[in-house]
């Protein structure tokens, strides 16, 4: 087997056949101190001649791409994928933050360059149609993760500090929420919806995930704020 190497903050870390590689609070990737991390969330390892992606922690889930974003899965405590790609894609958040990690690989035993390209356990969904108050909110929430020039951190807003970012009253921003999330989730995203308990603080976190993963939004989109300033300040958008 072949190494991997793993991508985070602009450093980067090589996992060796034959030994375990964690991620978390204190592991061999320190992700953060974030006391609503895992000390150990996920675990790379090799078994049965492939390398495997583990969920070790008992509360958080992580969203694992392609890097074509084209196939995704929501990794659940206790569950593992396969490493198969050349590229993968590592989003998950706790508290009100989210991270990203690359994960590297020199062997390719999938190619997704097709749209219809799918990974037994995985989820394929095509492109999801967004008007352009939809693609804005998503852009407010994800906006520091999407400056990042590599796979790192970004803290999300409150609903208060987005609904504030846009020029938009709690009342709207919680409708066009309500309507992105609801549109997702009729076409397969997990996570989106819930019931008492479950309420702005996730759906904005795992909005935010599957959003960055699959390419839904992406940096070329951050010009929306801009001229969203601008139409709302009466100035000209650069």
């Amino acid at each position: 087997m072949k190494p991997l190497r793993v991508e985070f903050c602009g450093e980067w870390y090589d996992v060796a056949p034959g030994a375990d590689f964690h991620i978390g609070r204190e592991s061999d990737l320190v992700i953060d101190e974030n006391p609503y991390l895992h000390r150990r969330f996920l675990r790379i390892y090799d078994d049965y001649g492939l390398w495997w992606l583990g969920n070790v922690g008992n509360l958080l889930t992580a969203t694992v791409t392609d890097a074509s974003g084209q196939v995704q899965t929501w990794l659940s405590p206790g569950a593992r994928i396969p490493i198969v790609f050349q590229r993968m894609q590592v989003l998950f958040s706790a508290g009100s933050t989210t991270y990203e990690f690359a994960i590297h690989s020199e062997e390719d035993y999938y190619n997704t360059s097709s749209p219809l390209g799918r990974e037994a356990g995985a989820t394929t969904i095509g492109p999801v149609p967004l008007t352009t108050s939809q693609r804005l909110l998503i852009v407010a929430l994800a906006e520091q993760v999407l400056r990042q020039d590599s796979p790192g951190r970004g803290e999300i807003p409150s609903s208060a500090e987005a609904a504030e970012r846009l020029h938009w009253s709690m009342t709207t921003f919680n409708r066009k929420l309500d309507n992105v999330c609801d549109k997702l989730d009729k076409v397969g995203v997990s996570g989106l919806r819930g019931g008492r308990g479950k309420l702005a603080t996730s759906r904005r976190l795992r909005l935010v995930e599957y959003a960055v993963a699959t390419h839904l939004v992406s940096k070329e989109d951050l010009y929306l704020l801009d001229r969203n300033d601008a139409e709302h300040t009466g100035g000209t958008a650069g």
